[in-house]
């Protein structure tokens, strides 16, 4: 069994959608996102329900404590399946809410969330910069931003879903030291979120390189990723179309794991799979429905980094109550 890391959460949350159609507020500028209108809006609609609830159903099955949310899609939160945007936690009870870049997404942010986290988890603190989106600033959360909680370095790509000014605040009041760079596709166009072209785990990175046009700076990602003792595997543009970035480390009852989709896991080369399960087993999810949005499981899933009350429950839904 691995030992036991901050970098991979034993809880997380995540959201089940009722409604889910890709968002066309965020077309222009996720590159990732695919139509569905050949698919018909009810079928897409209850394929994502059965994704989610399945994909929820194997991290419980491995270990990973889920708190799953219902939503209804009564407020037209047509991208709510992806928690970790608007809101993220730390050690020592820190909560963060985002500012978050298209107006629909902005009422995906929820009480009964942060309800549940002060219930069952001790949170000292909530700091909210939603109210940032007035002034155009922007942090869309561990989208924007991939965390190593580690060495707190917050590696983040440019784009219009992340500001510098927003993430300078962010890092002095979380204790993070910003990485920086910009990104450009074969089209030129900005990486929307850094996480789909970064994992970090605890032993191991994935980058997709390639993306991270300036040479100084691939080389100063790479230095310092390898510089914390980690194995680092460099995705090509392919693998990144396919999600392989999109990966999250979480903690089960067997140890740490590696949760993917299962797009994202065939991607992968032979040789790229047995050096990542050196470290973790991949746990691969079906989730192509979902990633018709542009994102993929670790865009579905917000991680706890909180100390849990004694006598905390396991799993809960948005309409349970979790005693503290």
């Amino acid at each position: 069994m691995s030992i036991p890391s901050f970098q991979a959460p034993g809880a997380v949350v995540m959201i089940r959608p009722h409604r889910f159609h890709p968002n066309p507020e965020t077309a222009h500028d996720n590159s990732f996102q695919s139509s569905a209108d050949h698919h018909g809006t009810a079928g897409v609609a209850a394929a994502a329900h059965a994704e989610v609830s399945a994909a929820a159903a194997r991290l419980q099955a491995a270990g990973v404590r889920v708190h799953l949310f219902e939503d209804d899609g009564g407020r037209d939160t047509p991208d709510s399946v992806f928690p970790n945007n608007w809101f993220s936690t730390h050690g020592g009870g820190h909560v963060a809410l985002y500012p978050m870049y298209s107006a629909n997404r902005r009422r995906e942010r929820r009480s009964d969330v942060i309800d549940l986290l002060k219930a069952g988890y001790r949170v000292q603190d909530v700091i909210d910069y939603s109210g940032l989106e007035h002034d155009g600033l922007f942090l869309e959360g561990t989208g924007a931003m991939v965390l190593d909680h580690i060495e707190r370095v917050a590696y983040t790509a440019l784009s219009r879903r992340a500001s510098e000014v927003m993430l300078e605040r962010f890092c002095t009041h979380f204790n993070f030291e910003p990485l920086v760079f910009r990104t450009a596709d074969d089209d030129g166009r900005p990486t929307y979120h850094t996480n789909v072209m970064m994992c970090i785990g605890t032993e191991f990175a994935m980058v997709g390189f390639d993306l991270i046009p300036d040479a100084a700076r691939r080389a100063e990602v790479r230095r310092r990723l390898e510089g914390s003792g980690r194995t680092v595997i460099a995705l090509d543009n392919r693998q990144i179309a396919c999600f392989a970035g999109n990966a999250m480390e979480l903690t089960g009852s067997q140890g740490r794991l590696l949760a993917l989709s299962s797009r994202a896991a065939a991607s992968l080369t032979p040789a790229q799979t047995s050096v990542i399960e050196q470290f973790v087993p991949l746990l691969p999810l079906a989730v192509p429905t979902i990633e018709l949005a542009g994102g993929s499981v670790r865009c579905m899933l917000a991680g706890i980094h909180l100390a849990r009350r004694d006598g905390a429950c396991n799993g809960v839904t948005s309409a349970q109550a979790c005693p503290a």
